[in-house]
């Protein structure tokens, strides 16, 4: 019943997830907001309704450790996993708005995860900075947009700006409609995924960074393969960076202040797994500023990386007597030469655009 219940429950946050989707941004173009706008906001907030729906009951249940790590793992899941399946799909074009304001934005809000953390506990103050922080975010995108170019707009309502309006009610009930299966299959997640750590004998928020964060992401699995696969590759990569920026001022936010007390923040935490993320979205700067392109290799990498933080999890939750060597491999060796390999890179990148600048 505890797996029948989770399954369901996923389903219903994929199916509610894609309802909203639909139904928001078709009234976004029947009032007039344009594709561009809509792909970055509608579409890229609407995949994280499953994290924001499962968060926010998390937290009014007293689980607010799902919460947290639900948001810490599915930016790590959306950044190595996605990022690094789309581009091994596709290399991946990258526009110059994400390494100029939404990558380092994104690094940024990562950070402060990691500094209001430190003190134990992520409080409402804090969220409501976050959250204000959100409002501030949409209106700079919504002016951000009109000032994109030709080819990124095209592409964008080739995408999202195919309706011809009408249909108010119908698509009001798609809106409805998906926001109450996201309430449903939030509840039934959450309650089979405390099941889940019980029985298997690990913490809510293992069970929060992995399974909980993995399957809350599916709707940006979805969305950035199939836009890859068209090649729309802007919504590919703007899904992922929009999704990750969501999940910290909208999801993280509305949950520590929902929350009776805040969200405890455990020492393993802010020992590993925010800094796990800090890495995961500074990584992206470097790897879209060489060239604008997501190659195939960088994408390999990704996963790699991703794949090694999870089967880190795995071995710390069952106390593995080949943690410790795990560990000391991963580092002194992988990240210090991942470190360096990314320097390098970007160093070959500087000087080749500066013989190719004019003197």
């Amino acid at each position: 019943m505890t797996i029948f219940l989770f399954v369901a429950g996923l389903c219903l946050l994929i199916i509610g997830a894609e309802a909203l989707v639909r139904g928001a941004s078709r009234l976004a173009t029947v009032i007039g907001i344009s594709p561009l706008v809509i792909g970055l906001t509608v579409v890229a907030f609407g995949t994280s309704s499953p994290e924001l729906a499962v968060s926010i009951k998390s937290a009014l249940s007293g689980q607010a450790s799902i919460a947290l790590g639900n948001v810490i793992g599915s930016n790590i899941f959306n950044v190595l996993f996605i990022l690094g399946l789309s581009a091994l799909i596709v290399p991946l074009n990258v526009s110059q708005q994400l390494v100029r304001l939404d990558v380092p934005l994104m690094i940024g809000l990562s950070i402060l995860v990691l500094i209001f953390s430190l003190d134990g506990n992520l409080s409402r103050t804090e969220g409501v900075i976050w959250v204000t922080g959100l409002a501030f975010y949409l209106w700079l995108l919504i002016n951000q947009s009109r000032r994109e170019n030709i080819e990124i707009k095209e592409e964008y309502a080739k995408e999202f700006g195919s309706y011809d309006g009408g249909g108010w009610i119908r698509n009001i009930g798609f809106v409805l409609c998906g926001l109450g299966l996201l309430v449903l299959g939030s509840r039934w997640l959450v309650d089979s995924a405390v099941s889940f750590a019980k029985y298997l004998g690990v913490s809510e928020l293992v069970v929060g960074l992995t399974v909980v964060a993995a399957g809350t992401s599916l709707p940006e699995v979805v969305t950035s393969i199939i836009a890859a696969i068209r090649g729309e590759r802007d919504i590919a990569v703007g899904n992922v960076v929009g999704s990750n920026i969501f999940n910290i001022m909208g999801v993280l936010g509305l949950a520590s202040v929902v929350a009776p007390s805040g969200i405890d923040v455990s020492s393993a935490v802010i020992g590993l797994d925010i800094p796990v993320m800090i890495a995961a979205a500074m990584a992206c700067l470097p790897i879209f500023f060489t060239g604008g392109v997501i190659s195939r290799l960088e994408g390999v990498a990704l996963l790699g990386y991703y794949v090694t933080y999870t089967l880190y999890l795995v071995l710390a939750a069952s106390r593995h007597d080949a943690l410790p060597r795990f560990s000391a491999v991963m580092l002194y060796f992988v990240i210090p030469l991942t470190v360096l390999t990314l320097m390098i890179v970007v160093v070959q990148e500087t000087r080749r655009r500066n013989k190719g600048s004019p003197t």
